[in-house]
């Protein structure tokens, strides 16, 4: 006869003929078959002969299972994980306060570093970085070029003017980035002062904000609407990465070859003025210090944004994020406000 197994926690009942339990041969049949599996999973319970008892009452046959019940372990190990992202996120966050205390100590407060620290700033230092401020983005150096004169830009070293503006490039164009940084509501306070500030101070305003946007998020969390800077900057997020991709270009290319009738020298002698720059100005020292963070910040921000990138363009995004400058550049070209989440 056909007989129906009838599964249970630990045990399978056959039900069958009364007159079939006194046949010796049928025992021996059911337990030379083959091993049982379950209706839920591809392992095998057991391997061995099954234990039979019989309840002639009943009529039916319990082949008892020697596995024992599986105990859930998807809470533990769901809860684990979530402790192991808790002590990393912790990690990151410490990191982050005890670079931004370095960054301020070294670069502001402390003499050794090169150059005069913010307490003891000469003359000289702030009337190269007015100027520099002047020659924000070459504007005026091109107006003079084509003759317009309404402000006579300030003459300094084409590779002070290169650095300064390559650095500010880069920050301009992290606007639309922290704007549309899936994490940016954890931050309290108004991104835009935040990066209107780093404009001029970078990465004393860029780490604080790295490290509380790891704080983990409000229950009651709702997404805050956007300011009219944050809109016009992401919805123009393209030709903000142009301006700013522009920009870095033009400032390693003046660093090199700008004002070659002022008598800076070969590029050769350039070098040479950029490595006593960078040993003798605190601004030129601090530029290296931002550099070197944005490298690490830069693909960190992007790589937990990519859901903002048009999906045909994720997988391009995700490799170039980690090239300096161009990764940016790739991810506002790309920008989706309308699969932003």
């Amino acid at each position: 006869m056909t007989s129906q197994v009838l599964l249970c926690n630990n045990c399978f009942f056959l039900p069958i003929e009364p007159s079939s339990l006194k046949s010796s041969s049928y025992v021996r049949k059911l337990q030379r078959s083959t091993l049982i599996r379950t209706a839920f999973s591809s392992k095998t319970l057991f391997a061995s002969p099954l234990p039979i008892s019989k309840d002639k009452g009943l009529g039916l046959t319990t082949l008892l299972c020697n596995a024992g019940r599986r105990k859930p372990n998807v809470l533990a190990t769901s809860s684990s994980a979530e402790e192991g992202d808790g002590n990393i996120r912790r990690l990151l966050q410490v990191l982050l306060w005890v670079a931004e205390g370095i960054y301020i100590l070294w670069l502001f407060l402390l003499p050794y570093a090169p150059g005069d620290p913010v307490w003891a700033i000469s003359s000289d230092t702030i009337n190269s970085l007015v100027g520099l401020s002047l020659n924000f983005f070459f504007i005026l150096p091109f107006m003079n070029a084509v003759g317009v004169h309404v402000i006579e830009a300030p003459v300094l070293h084409p590779m002070s003017e290169g650095l300064f503006n390559f650095v500010i490039g880069w920050t301009f164009m992290l606007a639309p980035l922290l704007f549309t940084d899936r994490k940016k509501d954890r931050y309290k306070g108004s991104l835009d002062v935040l990066w209107g500030l780093q404009m001029f101070l970078t990465n004393t305003f860029l780490i604080p904000y790295m490290a509380i946007r790891l704080n983990v998020a409000d229950k009651d969390y709702t997404p805050s609407n956007r300011s009219q800077l944050q809109s016009v900057m992401t919805n123009g997020a393209p030709v903000v990465g142009l301006i700013g991709g522009t920009a870095c270009l033009i400032s390693m290319l003046w660093a090199l070859f700008g004002r070659m009738d002022s008598n800076f020298g070969s590029i050769a002698e350039r070098w040479q003025f950029l490595v006593g720059y960078l040993g003798s100005e605190r601004l030129a020292y601090a530029f290296i210090w931002d550099i070197c963070l944005y490298i690490i910040f830069q693909p960190w921000l992007i790589g937990e944004n990519l859901q903002n990138v048009q999906q045909s363009k994720v997988g391009l995004v995700r490799y170039l994020r980690f090239v300096p400058v161009i990764g940016l550049i790739a991810y506002l070209l790309f920008l989706s406000l309308d699969e932003e989440v």
